[in-house]
């Protein structure tokens, strides 16, 4: 098997990344709410929603939210949802490995790391993976 993994980098390089100035990330994170009102029957009103990306340092990983704006009912399912100003919506979870953390991973899952590749700035690796004997 061959799989991408971003690795682990400095945290302001993160929050520049998925915080980015012109909002391409915040229109992707706002898409869940476009595709539950098409698919769904829901009625959630976009700009009542702003989105936030953390870095959850413990977990190594940046955690993507939509944060309500305002007192708002919502329907979805024919079920009303309610949220408070300041309420998240928790919409991903993107973790960052470094190259030990993720060879541990992949023999905790019945993987062997036969070869890893790093760009050069170690921003991201692939790794070629065989099954475990």
């Amino acid at each position: 098997m061959i799989i991408g993994v971003d690795l682990e980098k400095d945290e302001r390089v993160l929050q520049d990344a998925y915080n980015d100035a012109a909002g391409v990330t915040a229109r992707f994170n706002l898409n869940v709410l476009v595709r539950i009102n098409r698919e769904l029957g829901g009625n959630f009103d976009l700009s009542a929603f702003a989105h936030r990306a953390i870095y959850n340092r413990e977990r190594h990983r940046i955690e993507m939210h939509l944060i309500s704006k305002k007192q708002q009912a919502v329907r979805m399912l024919g079920t009303s949802f309610s949220f408070r100003p300041g309420e998240s919506i928790h919409t991903e979870n993107s973790y960052k490995y470094s190259l030990e953390r993720f060879g541990a991973l992949a023999r905790g899952a019945g993987w062997t790391v036969r070869k890893s590749w790093t760009d050069q700035a170690r921003m991201f690796s692939v790794h070629a993976l065989v099954a475990s004997d």
